[in-house]
């Protein structure tokens, strides 16, 4: 596996994509490279983003989708040898009317449910929900990191917010620090790496700028969004080692195998 970081990759079909390796701990190691990955869905790679991904060794790739998702972009590509794991982290149904209105809707009826703050508002309310409501499936996920899936990739539509908590709450349990937990999450906001946005009327009208500035909170990073999933942890668990210990159920032996899986072990 690469020891040392790899050239900035930027796939052709998968956006977001990065090698979450080099994040410092607390206790002065580094996440691995070639470890632990991250990005968009994978339904649209190329046969020469599929060759690349097939060097990457991966063991299994985490789909945070749910079918509603998978409707819309399709189904990741199937790359050789690797487990495929599909651990939908919201529900297709939940704010199904919502996501409509930002495909189909006009400018009033996107004001109405964006403006003022109300779409910056739902995104902290689906960090926080997704962190209290979806301890089993992150839980999941860790225990098969610790067991027998690393190399892994985890990814969901665009590659920020399902699968930005997911890789959030991984780097916790391996005792990365916040602000480098932060700053990896903030890089979904560069511009090769956004997701691209959809939207029924793409002429001149229907992706003016101040839809695509409604439209913005939705498709962002933003700090708040990851703050509020930390803020949510503290407020139900009181720090992080109870909500990994209590919330996740993972022992001292699986963080530890954890660590040694993840980390750089020099």
């Amino acid at each position: 596996m690469p020891q040392v970081p790899p050239t900035e990759t930027v796939l052709t079909g998968v956006r977001n994509f990065r090698d979450v390796g080099g994040l410092p701990t607390t206790d002065g190691r580094r996440t691995a490279f070639g470890r632990l990955y991250r990005s968009g869905h994978l339904a649209h790679a190329t046969a020469e983003d599929a060759t690349f991904l097939d060097g990457l060794g991966l063991h299994t790739i985490f789909d945070f989708r749910h079918s509603a998702d998978h409707r819309l972009d399709g189904f990741d590509i199937e790359l050789t040898g690797v487990r495929n794991v599909s651990i939908p982290l919201s529900d297709p149904a939940d704010g199904a009317e919502f996501w409509r209105l930002v495909r189909d809707g006009n400018i009033e009826q996107l004001r109405s449910v964006l403006a003022n703050g109300k779409g910056a508002d739902r995104m902290v309310r689906m960090y926080r929900a997704t962190i209290t409501d979806r301890t089993a499936e992150h839980s999941r996920v860790l225990h098969s990191l610790a067991e027998d899936s690393v190399p892994a990739l985890m990814h969901c539509a665009a590659g920020k917010d399902r699968a930005g908590l997911s890789i959030a709450v991984a780097l916790l349990a391996v005792g990365v620090e916040r602000e480098a937990i932060e700053e990896d999450y903030l890089k979904s906001n560069d511009l090769h790496r956004r997701y691209a946005v959809k939207r029924s009327d793409a002429s001149g009208t229907g992706m003016s700028p101040e839809v695509l500035e409604l439209l913005d909170p939705l498709f962002g990073a933003r700090p708040d969004y990851l703050a509020a999933a930390f803020t949510t942890i503290e407020e139900n668990w009181g720090t992080t080692d109870s909500y990994l210990s209590e919330g996740l159920g993972l022992s001292p032996e699986t963080r530890e195998r954890l660590r040694e899986r993840l980390l750089d072990q020099g």
